[in-house]
């Protein structure tokens, strides 16, 4: 994007293409108003200030509407916005944008709404991020720590560190500069500070696993002989019958998935085929059993599943050599028709509920750090990078205090890491990085 786009007014649909009761037409940049008031039947006189009345096109109506209309710098962008409400439609909603297009404005990039209220200083880096994770959040807890983002959450944690690191970094310059008014800081002080910083970073990045977790969720393949329950337990998991289930081996032929929200983690739940000898299967039921070796080594986690009720049998320990290796979780399945309990496995009954909720707080502790899940925001991976950039120049500069080096150079890790925490804020920041980050944006946001 060249500079005279970015000062050009903008137009993009807001809202998901589809018939709808409302769709939204956003309009941003010096000309906005006047180019929505090329088409609106009324005057626009006050920003802030809800107008109704009907979009025309040559004298004729187009749709009946309700413009919201925010002034420069009080707005989403921090430039003059116009949203234009109007009838779902996507007929409807395509014209409106059409005929802003034909006024003056130019379609919108994908997220240059968000990158100019970054640019205009609305948003930090990491609250447009947070954007982006709201929009695609898959579970209510995500969108939830997304919003902290959105607030400031994480801005505030990596300010406190940047406050704390420019504050030594000063002293340290300041004892160089003027070595005869300034004394240099104590090597001990100078250990102290560095060390809790470095603490504050882990305990950001402790989230780090968490964070990708939530926002990109996990595959979890249940995998085990015919009828060892494979299928009930999918149920279960889900709450419905999604899943036909008989007491015929081999009826799952094919692989079933459904996406699932477990207490906060987006999960891919697949049931698979049940795998057995190769001599007694048809050719469909083959082709499945291939699938289901495929899935299990693409999974995240296995749930092995095996007939308690029946024992465990060769079959099963088969099975159980293919996944030993990976995450995966022994369930004893049909507890309710055995003796006793299985004391190496996770007992269930998929029939009378029994365990099942057991069942997913495992899943949980299996996938990620219970305390990582409770931190109150979310990090991803180009903030990730940026932090741990940070924590080595700073194991560098500890390393160099450690052993006495001269602070001048000490000082010159502290700014390297000072200057990979301005990234996650967009302080310091590539047009590259900027323009990777914002092409992942929907056209209206």
């Amino acid at each position: 994007m060249n500079i005279v786009d970015e000062f050009e007014t903008i137009s993009a649909i807001a809202t998901p293409l589809g018939t709808g009761g409302v769709g939204v037409v956003r309009v941003s940049g010096d000309k906005a108003f006047e180019v929505v008031q090329k088409i609106f039947s009324k005057e626009i006189k006050e920003h802030g200030k809800i107008c109704h009345g009907w979009i025309v096109e040559d004298n004729t109506k187009i749709d009946e509407v309700i413009l919201l209309p925010f002034k420069a710098p009080n707005s989403y962008t921090g430039e003059d916005v116009i949203e234009i409400q109007c009838h779902g439609g996507p007929k409807v909603v395509r014209k409106i944008l059409n005929l802003t297009l034909k006024n003056g404005a130019r379609m919108a990039q994908r997220g240059e709404f968000t990158k100019r209220a970054f640019l205009n200083k609305k948003l930090d880096l990491s609250q447009a991020e947070a954007v982006l994770d709201i929009i695609h959040a898959k579970t209510e807890n995500f969108a939830q720590k997304s919003a902290n983002n959105l607030s400031g959450a994480l801005a505030k944690a990596v300010k406190e560190v940047k406050s704390s690191l420019f504050s030594l970094y000063s002293r340290i310059i300041a004892a160089v500069d003027f070595p005869e008014d300034v004394k240099e800081p104590e090597y001990s002080y100078v250990e102290e500070e560095i060390k809790t910083n470095i603490e504050k970073i882990d305990k950001i990045l402790k989230s780090a696993n968490a964070s990708n977790i939530m926002r990109q969720g996990i595959k979890i393949a249940i995998a085990g002989c015919p009828n060892a329950g494979k299928s009930s337990l999918f149920n279960a998991l889900l709450n419905i019958n999604r899943a036909i289930v008989t007491e015929i081996p081999g009826t799952t032929r094919d692989i079933i998935q459904e996406s699932i929200d477990l207490d906060g983690i987006p999960a891919t739940l697949i049931d698979t085929a049940g795998i057995r000898d190769d001599k007694e299967v048809d050719k469909v039921e083959a082709i499945g059993i291939e699938y289901t070796k495929d899935c299990v080594e693409n999974a995240d986690l296995i749930l092995f599943l095996f007939d308690w009720s029946k024992g465990f049998d060769e079959n099963d320990a088969l099975i159980y050599e293919m996944i030993e290796e990976k995450p995966h979780i022994k369930i004893a399945a049909k507890a309710d028709l055995a003796e006793v309990p299985n004391p190496e496995a996770i007992n269930i009954s998929s029939k009378t509920g029994f365990n099942i909720e057991e069942l997913k707080e495992k899943i949980k502790e299996t996938v990620l750090d219970k305390n990582a899940m409770e931190t109150e925001f979310v990090t991803n991976r180009r903030q990730e990078e940026c932090l741990q950039k940070s924590r080595n120049a700073l194991t560098n500069a500890l390393y160099a205090a450690q052993n006495g080096e001269i602070q001048d150079l000490i000082s010159i890790d502290i700014k390297s890491a000072l200057l990979a925490l301005d990234e996650i804020t967009g302080e310091v920041i590539t047009d590259e990085i900027l323009e990777n980050i914002f092409e992942n944006f929907c056209i209206g946001k």
